[in-house]
């Protein structure tokens, strides 16, 4: 089938009565919000559902509803013709601004600190560009969920059709309030560690050991993914406690480390307050963990929106900063 074929006008007004059927509840009101007959729209549908060969419609004499399939055709249709029509405004208006809606998907709390706000003001500066953000931990397939961009934490998987960019890394640092370092003293050397009450993160049955920290100069960069659970009592110590407390939020364990009960290991970008406000110290700064990668990544396309070449080129001159640390390689990548 030729383009030519597959985009033909016949093709392209059988979809847009379908998508007005469902949209005004009946071929009637399609007919109506289309300036045709209710026979014009009866056919176009019916062409439809021929060259598919699939049944869109369940039909009675008193009502119509979406078979499955017609469900499934529905939600791509919506979203082809709203790109269409994006596209129109952006060449009548003879700019690229961005503009429309633009759809992010994102680990939940890195989400909420560092990328969200970013984004946000973005869409202050362009009246026109909506956003509909997804706060989640979930790996999303993109082009199945129908997102623009998402940002990913972690080894990229190699997955055809997807562009991705890096961010940079999220380093790890080691923390403790003022109040537990005074009364059971201020580790100087990874070793003595194992004495030391250690707050984990965890989920399931995994608890994630630490990272290894190293002389800041030696450190290599590492996947967040190649991490090994930490389930043997001693986590990698020798000698080292089964920990009292093991959370899936990494909130939950700076609270927890600020009233005192362990030293804990966080991303640099949200221990970032409570150290400046004083409620947690950092320890042994002279020392660096391998490094987690952090990347957006997006549909592959010939020519990107401009809304999301806006979204993508806002976050990545945000991230050094947000992140904590300048100087990181933004190169362009297949994800």
């Amino acid at each position: 089938m030729g383009i030519n074929d597959s985009y033909s006008p016949d093709r392209l007004s059988g979809i847009s009565a379908f998508v007005a059927a469902v949209d005004a509840g009946s071929f009637a009101g399609a007919a109506e919000r289309l300036h045709l007959t209710r026979s014009a729209v009866a056919k176009r549908i019916a062409r439809l559902e021929s060259r598919l060969a699939v049944r869109l419609f369940h039909r009675t004499t008193r009502s119509q509803h979406l078979t499955d399939e017609g469900q499934t055709f529905y939600q791509r249709c919506t979203k082809v013709l709203t790109e269409l029509s994006e596209a129109e405004a952006e060449l009548s208006a003879g700019t690229q601004s961005p503009m429309g809606k633009l759809r992010v998907t994102m680990p939940v709390q890195i989400g909420r600190q560092c990328i969200a706000p970013v984004l946000l003001a973005l869409a202050k500066t362009h009246p026109q560009l909506r956003l509909e953000m997804a706060f989640s931990d979930r790996r999303i397939d993109l082009i199945e969920e129908g997102y623009d961009l998402a940002v990913r934490s972690g080894r990229l998987d190699d997955t055809p059709g997807l562009k991705a960019r890096s961010l940079g890394e999220q380093t790890m640092i080691l923390c403790a309030s003022p109040a537990y370092l005074a009364e059971h003293g201020t580790p100087n050397l990874p070793a003595e560690l194992a004495d030391h009450e250690r707050l984990m993160y965890g989920r399931g049955s995994n608890v994630y050991e630490w990272p290894t920290f190293v002389p800041d100069a030696t450190t290599q960069t590492v996947s967040a993914d190649t991490r090994t659970p930490a389930n043997s009592g001693t986590h990698g110590f020798p000698g080292g406690r089964t920990p009292r407390f093991v959370l899936d939020d990494l909130v939950a364990l700076v609270t927890a480390a600020e009233q005192g009960l362990g030293i804990v290991c966080l991303p640099s970008w949200i221990a970032a307050l409570p150290l400046r406000t004083g409620t947690l110290v950092r320890l042994m700064p002279h020392t660096r963990s391998a490094g987690t990668p952090l990347h957006l990544v997006w549909p592959d396309t010939r020519h990107p929106s401009p809304k999301l070449r806006a979204a993508i080129d806002a976050l990545v001159q945000a991230a050094p900063e947000l992140l904590g640390h300048p100087g990181t390689d933004m190169s362009l990548t297949d994800a």
